[in-house]
Order: structure tokens, then C-alpha cells, then sequence
């Protein structure tokens, strides 16, 4: 059943409020999950793209584990059903508590992105009479060809130990008793949906590791990261985890027993979730008239962050259509959801659905101009 058909329902509830579709993730998981075991890869939720507990929760049912990168984000996971061997914690600056905090924890690996940071994981690490497992994040010098805030693999980004440094870093491993390299991890940005960036990021790695095999140094697994984009034009198009699975698989030499890990985030909850809001007043412009609805960009930043394009639809209205520059009640020129958008004549009152909003929606909302932020209503209690 569309969103439109769930109009009626919708409409009960006081807006802005995130809608999940429970029925769209559940076909997500399996489509991913299916995919994922035919080559026997091992996936880790990246829950910076969605830490709603319910949604946690049910991906967490599935067996998958959870990608990391902050210490609260790691006890959400440990309380929403993750197991603590599945859970890999990664970001750039991680701090003592934090790290203490997966030391503790016993999770399964630090994605390590810099040599001071190895050296104070050793030593938070040796204070606890622990060996902390590893895996080196590195930056491969690979454009994603994405939005710049979100291309996280170039040469002068802040994430990953650069080539240049690899082998200073290798030779500072040996010194530290205390940590464990079981992997290399390498994550290149986010909304990509250019199988041949991949293909990239593939023969880059089997560079590296051929280079890293001269040093007597082969681990236990690779982690690609996460990065795999959807459809924003067309909410109701799955991503096509087959051809991505497949990228790997024929490009990437992995050793004899070693494995590979993924990070996925957006393409799992991505399109299971929608922003409704409501139409508080049509004002008549010069060129074109504003919907002014009650959701901003305190309840959906992407737009306003990334210039991020959402498929923008009136569910309450079948009538001709018109042209709206479609925006919220902040008081910055940037709460905008987007410009000249067709929709079937809007008035007062009516329900817009803002799709695709399932990552990095509710998540990024915050109380800017003290408004409350939208609740979750899923599908299973309308």
C-alpha cells in the first residue's frame, strides 16, 4: 500500500512526524540480507544514518551487526539486541570515554584512523590488562563522485591514515603490545550509486594488500565501509544489492579464509521512511506561490546541508497540478524543501509526504528555534 492510499490514516495524527513502513524495511533486509549471504559478506547497520530504537531493533533481529561511531551510539546498539562481537566503532575523533567505553564492552574492532589514535587505544587499552582488535582504516585516494560534505575518500579529507603514512604506521604497530590489527577498513563517502567507484575502491585494495602481503602482513577481513546510494527520484526503487554484491566479487582478491565486512546505512532505511507534514498556509508569489508546511529543517536538514533533492508528494489532493516553492516555518531563508516543485493544487491543511527520509532524517533533527522534534509512527500502529 502507497503512502497516498495511507492518506486517511495519516492524516489523524498531529504533524511533522517521521512515517516508517515497516513492510519496505522488512523487503530491504531480506533483499540485502539474501544478496549478502550468497557470498558469505558480513554487514554492519551504520546507525549514524538511523538510531530510531525500533528500527534498531528490528534490523538487529535480522542477525546483522552494527557500524559505530560515537560510545552512546554504541550502548543504543548493545540495548536495541547487537551483539558486542558484531559491532565495529569507527570516527575520526573518538574520545578516551568513548574508546573506554568499547574497551569494556568487548567489542569486536576499533576502525583505527590515525597513529596517535592507535597509540592512545594502546594505552587505554594496556591499563586494562586488554588487546584491543583493530582493523586500519585507510584513505585510498578515490573520488565517489558524490556531494563534497559526504566524499570521505580523497586525498586531503580528515578520514583514514593516507598512503603516504601506511608505512610509518605498520612499523608503529609493532611497538604496541596491546592492539591487534585484524583488519583494513576503507570507506570512500556516502550516496554513491556508480558501480565502477566500487570497481575503483576494488583495485585500489588489491594494490594495498599485495604492497602490505611485501611486509609480511596479511588480516583477518576487509571492510569496505558503507557508501551504496538509492533512488531519491523514485521512492519506491530498492536498490539493486545484486550488482553491488557482484562488484566485489569479481573485482576484489580477497585471501584464502579472509573475509568482508560492509557498512551499509542509507540503502537499508532510506526509502522505509517518510517526513509528513502539513500545509499551514498558500502564499501568493511573484513567480511561483510558497507551500508553507510545518515540518523544516529542524526535522529534515538535507536539503538545506547538502541542497539534497527529496521527491516531495500531496497525498490529500487529486487536482490539476501547480508549480510551489515548498518551505518551513524556520526563520533561515535555507528551510527549504524544494524549489518549483508540481504538486496537485495545495491548500490549507493538506498532507505532503517527503520521501526517501528513512536515513539521515530523523536522526539530524534537532531544537533549533525550541520547536519539538517530529515523532515515529510506523506503519504497524495505523
Amino acid at each position: 500500500m502507497s503512502v497516498k492510499e495511507k492518506s486517511a490514516s495519516l492524516a489523524r495524527f498531529k504533524t511533522p512526524f517521521y512515517f516508517y513502513d515497516l513492510d519496505v524495511l522488512d523487503q530491504t533486509l531480506m533483499s540485502i540480507l539474501k544478496e549478502s549471504k550468497r557470498y558469505g559478506y558480513k554487514l554492519h547497520f551504520a546507525v549514524k544514518s538511523n538510531a530510531n530504537k525500533k528500527i534498531l531493533e528490528r534490523i538487529s533481529s535480522s542477525g546483522m551487526g552494527a557500524e559505530c561511531v560515537s560510545g552512546n551510539e554504541i550502548l543504543l546498539s548493545l540495548e536495541s539486541g547487537f551483539q558486542a562481537e558484531d559491532i565495529v566503532f569507527a570516527g575520526v575523533g573518538k574520545t578516551d570515554d568513548e574508546i573506554i567505553r568499547g574497551i569494556e564492552n568487548n567489542i569486536f574492532c576499533f576502525n583505527i584512523e590515525s597513529i596517535q589514535e592507535m597509540e592512545v587505544i594502546n594505552k587505554l587499552s594496556s591499563e586494562r590488562n586488554r588487546t584491543s582488535s583493530m582493523a586500519l582504516r585507510i584513505n585510498p585516494d578515490i573520488d565517489s563522485f558524490t556531494h563534497e560534505y559526504i566524499t570521505t575518500g580523497i586525498q586531503e579529507s580528515k578520514f583514514g591514515i593516507g598512503i603516504h603514512e601506511l608505512s610509518i604506521a605498520i612499523q608503529s604497530l609493532k611497538s604496541m603490545k596491546n592492539l591487534k590489527l585484524i583488519g583494513l577498513h576503507f570507506h570512500i563517502g556516502s550516496q554513491i550509486r556508480r558501480m565502477d567507484v566500487f570497481k575503483n575502491l576494488c583495485l585500489k585494495i588489491n594494490d594495498i594488500q599485495r604492497w602490505l602481503e611485501g611486509q609480511g602482513i596479511i588480516t583477518d577481513h576487509i571492510n569496505v565501509g558503507g557508501g551504496l546510494g538509492i533512488n531519491y527520484e523514485d521512492p519506491d526503487d530498492l536498490p539493486e544489492f545484486d550488482q553491488y554484491f557482484s562488484v566485489f566479487n569479481k573485482n576484489l582478491e580477497l585471501r584464502n579464509g579472509q573475509g568482508l565486512h560492509m557498512e551499509p546505512g542509507r540503502c537499508i532505511t532510506g526509502q522505509a521512511g517518510s517526513l509528513i507534514t502539513r500545509v499551514l498556509y498558500i502564499k501568493k508569489g511573484i513567480k511561483v506561490d510558497f507551500a508553507i508546511v510545518d515540518a523544516g529543517l529542524t526535522d529534515l536538514i538535507r536539503p538545506a546541508l547538502y541542497h539534497a533533492r527529496h521527491k516531495i508528494e500531496n497525498i490529500t489532493s487529486d487536482e490539476p497540478s501547480e508549480k510551489y516553492d515548498v518551505v518551513g516555518p524556520v526563520c533561515e531563508s535555507s528551510d527549504s524543501f524544494g524549489k518549483h516543485i508540481d504538486l496537485p493544487r495545495s491548500r490549507r491543511g493538506d498532507i505532503l509526504a517527503i520521501r526517501s527520509a528513512g536515513a539521515y532524517g530523523e536522526v539530524m533533527s534537532s531544537n533549533y528555534n525550541l520547536r519539538d522534534k517530529a515523532p515515529a509512527i510506523f506503519s504497524s500502529e495505523i
